[in-house]
């Protein structure tokens, strides 16, 4: 007896359509948007965790994202060099954040 088909009868005898040809920047600016926040306009680019192969540090709360997470790569619109992959909620807190300050342990809080 010969192992059982997955397929349909009816599928078998069609042959299935070539896959589309797709720009490559069409599929980057896919996910790409344009933010504007009070120290410029930033090309924000969602990343899935398939395509995060390496780690990187949050520069919003300083922790690690670990490979294959879901996060966020931004930067200033004319400024390439300033690329930053963030958590997905630190980016979206960005504008609510206000500067560390850096204290000893014992240090008052004013």
């Amino acid at each position: 007896m010969s192992p059982r088909k997955n397929t349909s009868k009816r599928s078998r005898g069609k042959a299935q359509p070539a896959p589309e040809e797709r720009n490559i920047e069409e599929i980057g600016l896919s996910f790409s948007s344009t933010e504007e926040h009070a120290d410029g306009i930033y090309e924000v680019r969602k990343i899935t965790g398939s395509s995060s192969t390496k780690p990187y540090r949050c520069p919003g709360c300083d922790q690690m994202i670990p490979t294959a997470t879901p996060h966020i790569v931004a930067w200033l619109d004319y400024d390439i060099e300033s690329r930053r992959h963030w958590h997905t909620p630190c980016w979206k807190k960005k504008g609510q954040r206000t500067p560390r300050t850096e204290r000893s342990r014992n240090a008052p809080r004013y």
